[in-house]
Protein backbone atom coordinates (compact mmCIF):
# COMPACT_ATOMS: atom_id res chain seq x y z
CA UNK A 1 0.00 0.00 0.00
CA UNK A 2 1.34 3.80 -0.69
CA UNK A 3 2.95 5.00 2.31
CA UNK A 4 2.00 8.29 2.03
CA UNK A 5 4.46 11.29 2.78
CA UNK A 6 2.25 13.84 5.14
CA UNK A 7 5.17 16.50 4.65
CA UNK A 8 5.61 16.64 1.01
CA UNK A 9 4.58 19.97 -0.78
CA UNK A 10 5.08 20.99 -4.05
CA UNK A 11 7.90 23.89 -2.97
CA UNK A 12 10.35 20.80 -1.53
CA UNK A 13 10.38 18.93 -4.87
CA UNK A 14 11.48 22.00 -6.83
CA UNK A 15 15.10 21.10 -7.10
CA UNK A 16 14.16 16.90 -8.58
CA UNK A 17 11.64 19.25 -10.69
CA UNK A 18 15.05 21.53 -11.90
CA UNK A 19 16.89 18.01 -12.68
CA UNK A 20 14.04 16.46 -14.09
CA UNK A 21 13.49 18.97 -16.86
CA UNK A 22 17.23 19.45 -17.33
CA UNK A 23 17.48 15.64 -18.16
CA UNK A 24 13.88 15.80 -20.45
CA UNK A 25 15.73 18.54 -22.79
CA UNK A 26 18.53 16.22 -22.90
CA UNK A 27 16.24 12.96 -24.18
CA UNK A 28 14.01 15.80 -26.31
CA UNK A 29 18.01 16.02 -28.03
CA UNK A 30 18.52 12.68 -28.29
CA UNK A 31 15.22 11.46 -29.96
CA UNK A 32 15.40 14.37 -32.42
CA UNK A 33 19.18 13.66 -33.44
CA UNK A 34 18.81 9.86 -33.72
CA UNK A 35 15.07 8.73 -34.60
CA UNK A 36 14.21 7.58 -38.03
CA UNK A 37 10.39 8.95 -38.53
CA UNK A 38 10.29 6.96 -41.57
CA UNK A 39 9.80 3.54 -39.40
CA UNK A 40 6.62 5.53 -37.71
CA UNK A 41 6.24 7.12 -34.46
CA UNK A 42 8.74 6.47 -31.38
CA UNK A 43 6.53 4.30 -29.14
CA UNK A 44 8.74 2.60 -26.53
CA UNK A 45 12.55 2.17 -25.91
CA UNK A 46 14.73 -0.88 -26.46
CA UNK A 47 18.14 -1.08 -25.22
CA UNK A 48 17.43 2.59 -24.50
CA UNK A 49 16.79 3.78 -27.83
CA UNK A 50 13.30 4.83 -29.03
CA UNK A 51 11.76 2.01 -31.29
CA UNK A 52 8.25 1.74 -32.94
CA UNK A 53 5.37 -0.93 -32.88
CA UNK A 54 2.99 -1.06 -35.45
CA UNK A 55 -0.21 -0.91 -33.97
CA UNK A 56 -2.19 2.80 -34.20
CA UNK A 57 -0.19 5.74 -34.36
CA UNK A 58 -0.97 7.19 -30.93
CA UNK A 59 2.27 8.17 -29.64
CA UNK A 60 3.11 10.95 -32.19
CA UNK A 61 1.08 13.58 -30.21
CA UNK A 62 2.94 12.80 -26.78
CA UNK A 63 7.00 12.88 -28.78
CA UNK A 64 5.81 16.57 -30.10
CA UNK A 65 3.12 17.43 -26.59
CA UNK A 66 6.58 16.65 -24.82
CA UNK A 67 8.20 19.19 -26.71
CA UNK A 68 5.60 22.13 -25.82
CA UNK A 69 6.01 20.79 -22.20
CA UNK A 70 8.98 21.43 -21.89
CA UNK A 71 9.01 25.22 -23.68
CA UNK A 72 6.27 25.50 -21.18
CA UNK A 73 7.96 24.30 -18.00
CA UNK A 74 11.52 26.09 -18.78
CA UNK A 75 10.92 28.77 -21.21
CA UNK A 76 13.05 27.05 -23.61
CA UNK A 77 12.29 28.84 -27.24
CA UNK A 78 13.82 25.77 -29.10
CA UNK A 79 11.40 23.44 -28.11
CA UNK A 80 8.75 25.81 -28.67
CA UNK A 81 9.88 26.04 -32.29
CA UNK A 82 9.95 22.26 -32.63
CA UNK A 83 6.54 21.55 -31.19
CA UNK A 84 5.22 23.95 -33.42
CA UNK A 85 6.69 22.90 -36.63
CA UNK A 86 6.21 19.19 -35.85
CA UNK A 87 2.41 20.05 -34.78
CA UNK A 88 2.21 21.94 -38.64
CA UNK A 89 4.06 19.11 -40.26
CA UNK A 90 3.12 15.94 -38.29
CA UNK A 91 -0.45 16.06 -36.70
CA UNK A 92 -2.85 16.85 -39.44
CA UNK A 93 -4.11 13.17 -40.51
CA UNK A 94 -4.70 12.95 -36.71
CA UNK A 95 -7.00 15.32 -36.82
CA UNK A 96 -9.06 12.98 -39.36
CA UNK A 97 -8.30 10.18 -38.18
CA UNK A 98 -11.54 8.13 -37.93
CA UNK A 99 -9.80 4.87 -36.99
CA UNK A 100 -8.84 5.06 -33.38
CA UNK A 101 -10.38 6.03 -29.86
CA UNK A 102 -6.70 8.15 -29.17
CA UNK A 103 -7.40 11.88 -30.49
CA UNK A 104 -7.77 13.21 -26.83
CA UNK A 105 -3.83 11.97 -26.62
CA UNK A 106 -2.44 13.14 -30.18
CA UNK A 107 -4.52 16.40 -30.56
CA UNK A 108 -4.83 18.25 -27.23
CA UNK A 109 -1.50 17.03 -26.07
CA UNK A 110 -0.58 19.14 -29.40
CA UNK A 111 -2.89 21.83 -30.55
CA UNK A 112 -4.44 21.95 -27.66
CA UNK A 113 -1.10 22.92 -25.74
CA UNK A 114 -0.33 25.43 -27.85
CA UNK A 115 -3.47 27.19 -27.51
CA UNK A 116 -3.32 27.16 -24.10
CA UNK A 117 -0.19 28.56 -23.96
CA UNK A 118 -1.54 31.09 -26.02
CA UNK A 119 -4.40 31.69 -23.95
CA UNK A 120 -2.59 31.80 -20.54
CA UNK A 121 -0.46 35.06 -22.87
CA UNK A 122 2.95 32.50 -22.87
CA UNK A 123 3.21 32.90 -26.50
CA UNK A 124 2.42 35.62 -28.52
CA UNK A 125 -0.96 36.23 -29.54
CA UNK A 126 -1.83 35.70 -33.37
CA UNK A 127 -5.53 35.21 -34.48
CA UNK A 128 -4.92 33.36 -37.37
CA UNK A 129 -2.59 30.99 -35.41
CA UNK A 130 -5.44 30.43 -32.89
CA UNK A 131 -7.96 30.02 -35.62
CA UNK A 132 -5.57 27.37 -37.38
CA UNK A 133 -5.09 25.41 -33.59
CA UNK A 134 -9.09 25.88 -32.80
CA UNK A 135 -9.96 24.48 -36.42
CA UNK A 136 -7.93 21.22 -35.44
CA UNK A 137 -9.49 20.82 -31.84
CA UNK A 138 -13.15 21.37 -33.43
CA UNK A 139 -12.83 18.99 -36.11
CA UNK A 140 -10.58 16.29 -33.83
CA UNK A 141 -13.46 16.63 -31.25
CA UNK A 142 -15.95 15.64 -33.86
CA UNK A 143 -14.06 12.97 -35.57
CA UNK A 144 -13.94 11.63 -32.51
CA UNK A 145 -17.36 11.94 -31.72
CA UNK A 146 -18.23 9.71 -34.73
CA UNK A 147 -16.67 6.80 -33.07
CA UNK A 148 -19.91 5.86 -31.43
CA UNK A 149 -21.65 2.83 -30.57
CA UNK A 150 -25.42 3.46 -29.07
CA UNK A 151 -26.94 1.66 -26.01
CA UNK A 152 -30.33 2.02 -24.86
CA UNK A 153 -28.66 4.19 -22.14
CA UNK A 154 -26.16 6.07 -23.96
CA UNK A 155 -23.41 5.10 -25.44
CA UNK A 156 -19.72 5.05 -26.00
CA UNK A 157 -17.15 6.02 -27.97
CA UNK A 158 -15.66 2.38 -29.18
CA UNK A 159 -11.83 1.44 -29.35
CA UNK A 160 -9.90 0.34 -32.52
CA UNK A 161 -11.42 -3.26 -31.67
CA UNK A 162 -14.59 -2.23 -33.00
CA UNK A 163 -17.86 -0.96 -32.30
CA UNK A 164 -18.43 -3.28 -29.36
CA UNK A 165 -15.40 -2.34 -27.80
CA UNK A 166 -15.42 0.21 -24.84
CA UNK A 167 -11.75 0.87 -23.17
CA UNK A 168 -10.81 2.13 -20.13
CA UNK A 169 -8.28 4.47 -22.04
CA UNK A 170 -10.56 6.30 -24.07
CA UNK A 171 -12.10 8.38 -20.27
CA UNK A 172 -8.83 10.14 -21.72
CA UNK A 173 -9.92 11.25 -24.71
CA UNK A 174 -13.41 12.21 -23.99
CA UNK A 175 -11.25 15.70 -23.49
CA UNK A 176 -11.35 16.02 -27.14
CA UNK A 177 -14.75 16.59 -27.20
CA UNK A 178 -15.16 18.79 -24.28
CA UNK A 179 -12.60 21.19 -25.97
CA UNK A 180 -14.33 21.03 -29.13
CA UNK A 181 -17.70 21.71 -27.32
CA UNK A 182 -16.39 24.53 -25.46
CA UNK A 183 -14.97 26.02 -28.52
CA UNK A 184 -18.84 26.20 -29.73
CA UNK A 185 -18.74 22.90 -32.18
CA UNK A 186 -20.83 19.86 -32.94
CA UNK A 187 -21.05 16.86 -34.52
CA UNK A 188 -23.41 17.32 -37.92
CA UNK A 189 -25.14 13.76 -38.65
CA UNK A 190 -27.20 12.88 -41.45
CA UNK A 191 -30.08 14.86 -42.58
CA UNK A 192 -28.22 17.99 -40.63
CA UNK A 193 -29.18 16.09 -37.31
CA UNK A 194 -26.93 18.40 -34.87
CA UNK A 195 -25.52 15.99 -32.13
CA UNK A 196 -23.92 17.78 -28.87
CA UNK A 197 -20.31 17.04 -28.15
CA UNK A 198 -20.76 17.82 -24.56
CA UNK A 199 -23.93 15.30 -24.08
CA UNK A 200 -21.88 12.34 -26.20
CA UNK A 201 -18.84 12.62 -24.09
CA UNK A 202 -20.75 12.99 -20.54
CA UNK A 203 -22.59 9.93 -22.09
CA UNK A 204 -19.59 8.24 -22.19
CA UNK A 205 -18.33 8.58 -19.22
CA UNK A 206 -21.31 7.12 -17.62
CA UNK A 207 -21.18 4.56 -19.46
CA UNK A 208 -17.32 4.25 -18.37
CA UNK A 209 -17.72 4.42 -15.09
CA UNK A 210 -21.21 2.19 -15.04
CA UNK A 211 -19.26 -0.60 -16.79
CA UNK A 212 -15.33 -0.34 -16.38
CA UNK A 213 -15.34 0.88 -12.96
CA UNK A 214 -16.25 -2.01 -9.52
CA UNK A 215 -17.52 -0.88 -6.58
CA UNK A 216 -17.54 -4.05 -4.47
CA UNK A 217 -21.46 -4.01 -4.81
CA UNK A 218 -21.26 -8.14 -5.80
CA UNK A 219 -21.49 -7.90 -9.68
CA UNK A 220 -19.15 -10.56 -10.40
CA UNK A 221 -16.90 -12.98 -7.77
CA UNK A 222 -14.17 -10.36 -8.30
CA UNK A 223 -15.70 -7.50 -7.83
CA UNK A 224 -13.53 -5.53 -5.73
CA UNK A 225 -14.39 -1.65 -4.90
CA UNK A 226 -12.16 0.72 -7.25
CA UNK A 227 -10.75 -2.09 -9.87
CA UNK A 228 -11.46 -1.87 -13.44
CA UNK A 229 -11.76 -3.65 -16.54
CA UNK A 230 -9.80 -2.73 -19.22
CA UNK A 231 -12.18 -3.49 -21.82
CA UNK A 232 -15.75 -3.98 -21.69
CA UNK A 233 -18.23 -6.37 -24.26
CA UNK A 234 -21.43 -5.26 -25.41
CA UNK A 235 -23.77 -7.10 -27.93
CA UNK A 236 -24.60 -4.50 -30.39
CA UNK A 237 -27.69 -6.16 -31.72
CA UNK A 238 -29.68 -5.52 -28.30
CA UNK A 239 -27.09 -3.06 -26.69
CA UNK A 240 -26.46 -5.38 -23.47
CA UNK A 241 -23.29 -5.57 -21.33
CA UNK A 242 -21.87 -9.25 -21.67
CA UNK A 243 -18.92 -9.15 -20.26
CA UNK A 244 -15.36 -7.89 -19.03
CA UNK A 245 -12.50 -8.50 -20.82
CA UNK A 246 -8.67 -7.36 -21.08
CA UNK A 247 -6.31 -6.87 -24.07
CA UNK A 248 -2.83 -5.60 -22.02
CA UNK A 249 -4.09 -6.54 -18.90
CA UNK A 250 -3.58 -10.38 -17.38
CA UNK A 251 -7.37 -11.30 -17.22
CA UNK A 252 -10.96 -9.77 -17.96
CA UNK A 253 -10.54 -10.28 -13.72
CA UNK A 254 -7.37 -8.86 -12.67
CA UNK A 255 -6.87 -5.06 -13.12
CA UNK A 256 -4.30 -4.05 -15.68
CA UNK A 257 -2.79 -0.79 -13.56
CA UNK A 258 -2.07 1.41 -16.63
CA UNK A 259 -6.25 1.42 -17.39
CA UNK A 260 -7.00 2.33 -13.95
CA UNK A 261 -4.37 5.52 -14.22
CA UNK A 262 -6.22 6.54 -17.09
CA UNK A 263 -9.63 5.97 -15.85
CA UNK A 264 -7.91 8.06 -11.98
CA UNK A 265 -6.82 10.66 -14.41
CA UNK A 266 -10.15 10.95 -17.02
CA UNK A 267 -12.62 11.18 -14.45
CA UNK A 268 -10.74 13.80 -12.14
CA UNK A 269 -10.14 16.06 -15.13
CA UNK A 270 -13.60 15.87 -16.02
CA UNK A 271 -14.42 16.74 -12.57
CA UNK A 272 -12.78 19.86 -12.89
CA UNK A 273 -14.22 20.31 -16.34
CA UNK A 274 -17.74 20.53 -15.35
CA UNK A 275 -16.98 23.44 -13.07
CA UNK A 276 -16.85 25.75 -16.45
CA UNK A 277 -20.44 24.48 -18.03
CA UNK A 278 -23.66 25.82 -17.31
CA UNK A 279 -25.91 24.14 -15.45
CA UNK A 280 -28.86 24.55 -18.31
CA UNK A 281 -25.94 22.73 -20.51
CA UNK A 282 -25.54 19.92 -18.05
CA UNK A 283 -29.73 19.10 -17.42
CA UNK A 284 -29.82 16.83 -20.51
CA UNK A 285 -27.75 14.60 -18.80
CA UNK A 286 -29.37 14.51 -15.34
CA UNK A 287 -28.01 17.60 -13.83
CA UNK A 288 -25.34 18.60 -12.23
CA UNK A 289 -25.94 17.16 -8.73
CA UNK A 290 -26.47 13.60 -10.22
CA UNK A 291 -23.19 13.88 -12.94
CA UNK A 292 -20.73 15.06 -10.68
CA UNK A 293 -21.94 12.23 -7.91
CA UNK A 294 -21.37 9.71 -10.61
CA UNK A 295 -17.92 10.84 -11.29
CA UNK A 296 -17.10 11.26 -7.97
CA UNK A 297 -17.50 7.76 -7.15
CA UNK A 298 -15.57 6.56 -10.12
CA UNK A 299 -13.01 8.85 -9.72
CA UNK A 300 -12.46 7.94 -5.40
CA UNK A 301 -13.12 4.50 -6.01
CA UNK A 302 -10.22 4.35 -8.54
CA UNK A 303 -8.11 6.45 -6.75
CA UNK A 304 -8.55 4.58 -3.53
CA UNK A 305 -8.11 1.12 -4.97
CA UNK A 306 -4.34 2.44 -6.21
CA UNK A 307 -3.45 4.07 -3.03
CA UNK A 308 -4.56 0.26 -1.74
CA UNK A 309 -2.68 -1.65 -4.49
CA UNK A 310 0.61 -0.01 -5.40
CA UNK A 311 3.85 -0.89 -3.41
CA UNK A 312 4.54 1.31 -0.63
CA UNK A 313 6.88 4.39 -3.14
CA UNK A 314 4.06 4.68 -5.12
CA UNK A 315 4.84 2.48 -7.86
CA UNK A 316 2.42 -0.59 -8.97
CA UNK A 317 2.89 -3.34 -10.95
CA UNK A 318 1.49 -3.77 -14.14
CA UNK A 319 -1.32 -5.67 -13.42
CA UNK A 320 -2.82 -6.58 -9.75
CA UNK A 321 -3.37 -10.03 -9.92
CA UNK A 322 -1.22 -11.26 -13.03
CA UNK A 323 0.41 -15.13 -13.34
CA UNK A 324 3.41 -14.97 -11.31
CA UNK A 325 1.93 -12.15 -8.58
CA UNK A 326 2.56 -14.65 -5.87
CA UNK A 327 6.15 -15.37 -6.51
CA UNK A 328 6.58 -11.48 -5.51
CA UNK A 329 5.68 -12.74 -1.46
CA UNK A 330 2.80 -11.64 0.51
CA UNK A 331 4.70 -8.48 1.36
CA UNK A 332 5.27 -7.12 -1.93
CA UNK A 333 3.07 -4.09 -1.65
CA UNK A 334 4.64 -3.19 2.07
CA UNK A 335 7.90 -2.26 0.40
CA UNK A 336 9.05 0.25 -2.25
CA UNK A 337 9.01 -1.85 -5.56
CA UNK A 338 11.31 -4.16 -7.26
CA UNK A 339 11.62 -3.13 -10.62
CA UNK A 340 14.49 -5.29 -11.47
CA UNK A 341 12.42 -8.72 -9.45
CA UNK A 342 12.12 -11.99 -11.40
CA UNK A 343 8.40 -12.58 -11.74
CA UNK A 344 6.47 -9.62 -12.68
CA UNK A 345 7.21 -6.26 -14.07
CA UNK A 346 6.22 -2.49 -12.80
CA UNK A 347 5.00 -0.34 -14.61
CA UNK A 348 6.47 3.61 -14.24
CA UNK A 349 3.84 4.72 -17.00
CA UNK A 350 1.20 4.27 -15.13
CA UNK A 351 2.68 5.95 -12.10
CA UNK A 352 2.96 8.62 -13.96
CA UNK A 353 -0.94 9.05 -14.59
CA UNK A 354 -1.56 8.05 -11.46
CA UNK A 355 0.26 11.04 -9.99
CA UNK A 356 -1.74 13.38 -11.91
CA UNK A 357 -5.21 11.46 -11.38
CA UNK A 358 -4.55 11.76 -7.64
CA UNK A 359 -3.42 15.28 -7.53
CA UNK A 360 -6.88 16.72 -9.66
CA UNK A 361 -8.99 14.63 -7.29
CA UNK A 362 -7.19 16.02 -4.63
CA UNK A 363 -7.45 20.12 -5.92
CA UNK A 364 -11.22 19.10 -6.50
CA UNK A 365 -12.09 17.99 -3.21
CA UNK A 366 -10.25 21.03 -1.18
CA UNK A 367 -13.06 23.04 -1.34
CA UNK A 368 -15.46 20.32 -0.45
CA UNK A 369 -13.81 17.86 1.89
CA UNK A 370 -10.33 19.08 3.46
CA UNK A 371 -9.14 16.41 4.69
CA UNK A 372 -10.00 13.59 1.61
CA UNK A 373 -8.04 16.72 -0.43
CA UNK A 374 -4.87 16.43 1.11
CA UNK A 375 -4.96 12.80 1.61
CA UNK A 376 -5.50 12.52 -2.34
CA UNK A 377 -2.46 15.24 -2.86
CA UNK A 378 -0.17 14.07 -0.90
CA UNK A 379 -0.65 10.57 -2.33
CA UNK A 380 0.20 12.27 -5.68
CA UNK A 381 3.21 13.93 -4.84
CA UNK A 382 4.50 10.60 -3.07
CA UNK A 383 4.19 8.96 -6.07
CA UNK A 384 5.65 12.02 -8.31
CA UNK A 385 8.52 12.33 -5.94
CA UNK A 386 9.25 8.65 -6.82
CA UNK A 387 9.80 9.16 -10.17
CA UNK A 388 11.67 12.07 -9.71
CA UNK A 389 14.30 9.40 -8.15
CA UNK A 390 16.43 6.63 -9.12
CA UNK A 391 15.96 3.92 -10.10
CA UNK A 392 13.07 5.83 -12.20
CA UNK A 393 14.39 8.48 -13.47
CA UNK A 394 16.66 7.35 -16.49
CA UNK A 395 20.09 10.00 -15.91
CA UNK A 396 22.16 7.93 -18.43
CA UNK A 397 23.44 10.56 -21.08
CA UNK A 398 23.02 7.66 -23.92
CA UNK A 399 19.16 6.50 -22.69
CA UNK A 400 17.10 8.35 -24.99
CA UNK A 401 13.76 7.64 -22.29
CA UNK A 402 12.97 9.59 -19.82
CA UNK A 403 11.27 7.39 -17.20
CA UNK A 404 12.38 3.51 -16.87
CA UNK A 405 10.58 0.49 -15.71
CA UNK A 406 7.19 1.31 -18.20
CA UNK A 407 6.29 -1.59 -19.82
CA UNK A 408 3.84 -1.46 -22.77
CA UNK A 409 2.01 -4.81 -23.81
CA UNK A 410 3.22 -7.79 -21.45
CA UNK A 411 0.79 -10.45 -22.89
CA UNK A 412 1.91 -10.34 -26.58
CA UNK A 413 5.75 -10.06 -25.35
CA UNK A 414 6.55 -6.91 -27.18
CA UNK A 415 8.80 -5.35 -24.19
CA UNK A 416 12.75 -5.53 -23.95
CA UNK A 417 13.76 -7.83 -21.13
CA UNK A 418 17.95 -6.94 -20.46
CA UNK A 419 20.31 -9.46 -21.06
CA UNK A 420 20.50 -11.11 -17.43
CA UNK A 421 16.51 -10.14 -16.17
CA UNK A 422 13.56 -11.90 -16.20
CA UNK A 423 10.89 -9.27 -16.80
CA UNK A 424 10.86 -5.88 -18.82
CA UNK A 425 12.78 -3.55 -16.81
CA UNK A 426 14.92 -0.26 -17.78
CA UNK A 427 12.81 1.02 -20.43
CA UNK A 428 10.68 3.88 -21.40
CA UNK A 429 7.30 4.58 -23.34
CA UNK A 430 6.83 8.33 -25.14
CA UNK A 431 3.21 8.06 -22.99
CA UNK A 432 5.35 7.31 -19.74
CA UNK A 433 7.22 10.45 -20.40
CA UNK A 434 4.76 12.75 -21.57
CA UNK A 435 2.79 12.04 -18.65
CA UNK A 436 5.76 12.24 -16.40
CA UNK A 437 6.00 15.51 -17.76
CA UNK A 438 2.82 16.86 -17.12
CA UNK A 439 2.58 15.68 -13.59
CA UNK A 440 6.27 17.50 -13.24
CA UNK A 441 4.72 20.69 -15.05
CA UNK A 442 1.43 20.69 -13.23
CA UNK A 443 3.12 19.98 -9.36
CA UNK A 444 5.89 22.81 -10.66
CA UNK A 445 3.09 25.46 -10.92
CA UNK A 446 1.96 24.44 -7.76
CA UNK A 447 5.32 25.37 -6.43
CA UNK A 448 5.24 28.47 -8.18
CA UNK A 449 2.05 29.82 -7.66
CA UNK A 450 1.23 29.87 -11.26
CA UNK A 451 -1.63 29.19 -13.55
CA UNK A 452 -3.49 25.80 -12.78
CA UNK A 453 -2.97 24.08 -15.75
CA UNK A 454 -6.01 22.38 -18.00
CA UNK A 455 -7.01 20.82 -21.02
CA UNK A 456 -9.72 23.00 -21.26
CA UNK A 457 -9.91 26.73 -22.18
CA UNK A 458 -11.53 30.28 -21.97
CA UNK A 459 -12.81 30.94 -25.37
CA UNK A 460 -11.74 33.90 -26.88
CA UNK A 461 -14.11 35.60 -29.34
CA UNK A 462 -12.54 37.29 -33.00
Amino acid sequence: MLAIDTSLTPSVLKGALERFWDLSRQKISLIEERYDHGQGSPVYTAGGAYTTRGWTEWTQGFEYGSEILQFDATGDETCLDSGRRHTVDFMAPHVTHFGVHDHGFNNVSTYGNLLRLMNEGRIAENLWERRFYELALKCSGAVQARRWTALPSGGYLYSFNGPHSLFADTIRSVRALMVSHQLGHSLMDENDRKISLLERGLQHARTTAEYTVYYGTGRDHYDIRGRTAHESIFNLNDGCYRCPNSQQGFSPFTTWTRGLAWVMLGFAELLEFLQTVRDDELAPCGGRHDIEAWMLKAATATCDFYIEHSAADGIPYWDTGALNTHRLGDDCLDKPADPFNSAEPVDSSAAAIGAQGLLRLGHFLSARDAEAAARYQQAGLTVLRTLLEEPYLSTDPDHEGLVLHSVYHRPNGWDHIPEGQQVPCGESSMWGDYHAREAALYVQRMAENAPYPTFYMEVHSA
